[in-house]
């Protein structure tokens, strides 16, 4: 991978490192909303809001278009609910091993 590649993939990591925004992705998912409508649906202010927005569409995971007055939000590339689903499934399987490793269901590795 070139180091250019590597900076385009660490900077759509980062992007997908905030929590907020992860938030914002999964509102989205149901289809385009405008700031206002996010913005209630997240419990947030506008400022922040717009903030994160702007980097999410800057980075290429969100759209946006201009409809009278107000900016409507969508999902640019959906590849990243594929990402994030990946990165849920594996944290699922991780918790279910150290659950029952802790209650003692788990495998135990015999020494030979």
């Amino acid at each position: 991978m070139s180091d250019k590649m590597m900076e385009l993939v660490a900077r759509r990591f980062r992007m997908l490192g905030e929590p907020f925004r992860l938030r914002l992705l999964q509102q989205l998912q149901a289809g385009e909303k405008t700031v206002n409508e996010l913005v209630s649906a997240l419990d947030g202010n506008q400022p922040n809001v717009s903030k994160h927005l702007a980097l999410l569409h800057d980075a290429g995971l969100v759209g946006r278009r201009r409809d009278g007055t107000s900016m409507l939000y969508s999902i640019s590339d959906p590849m990243v609910f594929k990402l994030c689903d990946l990165v849920c499934r594996n944290a699922a399987r991780r918790s279910r091993r150290e659950f029952e490793e802790l209650s003692g269901n788990g495998k135990r590795k015999v020494k030979s």
